[in-house]
């Protein structure tokens, strides 16, 4: 039975070994062949070394980049820097010949480039790392949650509701687009799959509070979607969100959540991926890992909207976006505030409701909203939350107030007339995230198979 490589890595020598991978390098002499294979498993790969005469154990082919071999010999100490044991092969079965065009050859190939090739580039050695910190992201976020007593929700995809009120949702339908069945001019979804107009959900915060107000401490943790035609490094059309929602809970505890959160997802990635953190650190972002240590030995500060529009007002440097009270923050004023002013992650807090979605909870000034962004250095906003409106009266006049219909969140509504709570939640991109755990740039090199305007090839 074959190991994985990053066990092997890690072994005694001993005998009879048998590894899979794809071919890295490969180099010949007369009289020997070295060859570096890699499975995805570590960053690392393991040489294989072999006699180049003509040995009818071998490979019958030549063993070109990128192939797929089958190699089993004696594990054996290294003679070699770098490497602590080889892989002296006694049999190599060729198992998945590679085209002489393979386009990994280069040692470097742009980021660019490589989305043009999403099915190859998780072979490329970044984005082998990334995926593996992906996937360490994830069970750091479950067992985080787990280890609190939270429950997930599989909240739905397909939705008739619009959670944050923009309206930039993908249509989902049954009906001939070419001949749609209308009335009074209007396309008739009543004829419709669902009987009504539906789309992809943008949030599962909504389900969320659902479940919160039954089990008490939920999460979601599922793709969204956003049809924003938006072409920049942080925006992607579809992406994953996770969605914490608890019940009997405010606006401060709301904010120790996050704060816990972000903590132990940094620091479970920093101890479960360390290799792959410290090739991020040497080839993708210097600093890295400083940056990541010091947010776990930060303090975080908390402030109001208003005290942050207050000290960038007076603030000596000029900002591309003009600041004053009710303008959203723009990324260039949220790096003001945790790079140069306090120098560490901040939670901003009561926004003007203006800005925010109708679901938040309205503060006695009747002019901010109960909500929190957590902000870091070198990137801005990673958390957005509130504490929820749970005041039947209030919600009613706030969906008046955004034009939307009582008829469409009725259920909504309801969940205030039958045993509602204060309750409050927040939510992160998983993507975005992903790119401030690597120093990545672009969200596209952040996700498997990135979905942008013009853009759904793989």
């Amino acid at each position: 039975m074959s190991r994985t490589i990053k066990q092997v890595l890690a072994a005694e020598p001993t005998t009879d070994v048998v590894v899979e991978g794809w071919v890295r390098t490969a180099r010949s002499s007369k009289n020997v062949s070295f060859y570096e294979i890699n499975d995805g498993s570590c960053l690392a790969n393991l040489q294989v070394v072999t006699d180049s005469a003509g040995d009818e154990s071998k490979a019958a082919s030549p063993i070109s980049l990128g192939a797929a071999i089958r190699v089993s010999g004696d594990l054996i100490e290294s003679p070699a820097k770098g490497q602590r044991v080889e892989l002296r092969a006694k049999a190599i079965d060729l198992v998945g010949p590679c085209a002489a065009d393979y386009p990994l050859q280069k040692k470097r190939t742009s980021f660019e480039h490589l989305r043009t090739i999403a099915h190859l580039r998780p072979r490329a050695r970044t984005f082998g790392a990334v995926f593996r910190v992906r996937h360490a992201l994830q069970m750091a976020i479950h067992n985080f949650f787990d280890s609190r007593g939270f429950i997930q929700v599989h909240s739905p995809i397909i939705t008739a509701s619009d959670c944050e009120g923009a309206g930039e949702m993908f249509r989902v339908t049954s009906l001939d687009l070419l001949d749609p069945p209308k009335t009074e001019g209007a396309i008739d979804f009543s004829q419709d799959f669902f009987g009504r107009e539906t789309s992809l959900t943008v949030s599962g915060q909504l389900e969320a509070e659902v479940f919160a107000l039954a089990f008490k401490n939920v999460y979601t943790f599922g793709p969204t979607f956003r049809a924003e035609n938006s072409n920049t490094s942080r925006h992607v059309a579809e992406f994953w969100m996770i969605e914490p929602e608890m019940a009997f809970c405010d606006l401060k505890g709301d904010i120790e959540l996050a704060e816990a959160f972000i903590r132990s997802v940094v620091g479970q990635v920093l101890e479960r991926c360390e290799e792959d953190m410290d090739f991020f650190n040497q080839w993708i972002e210097k600093g890295l890992r400083r940056k990541l240590e010091a947010l776990l030995e930060s303090t975080f500060e908390v402030m109001t909207y208003t005290e942050a529009i207050a000290q960038l007002e007076k603030s000596p440097k000029r900002f591309e976006y003009p600041v004053k009270w009710g303008v959203d923050l723009q990324s260039e004023h949220e790096r003001y505030l945790t790079e140069e002013l306090l120098g560490r992650p901040v939670f901003v807090t009561d926004y003007p409701r203006e800005i925010k979605a109708f679901y938040m909870r309205l503060n006695d000034d009747d002019k901010t909203v109960a909500a929190m962004d957590l902000l870091v250095p070198q990137v801005g906003e990673i958390i957005g939350g509130s504490q929820r409106e749970e005041r039947l009266d209030v919600l009613k006049r706030q969906l008046e107030r955004f034009g939307l219909s009582e008829e469409n969140y009725w259920w909504y509504l309801d969940l205030r007339r039958y045993g509602g709570v204060p309750h409050a939640g927040f939510g992160l991109g998983f993507e975005r995230m992903l790119m401030y755990l690597t120093g990545m740039q672009n969200i596209r090199d952040a996700i498997p198979f990135a979905r942008t305007p013009g853009n759904a090839d793989f």
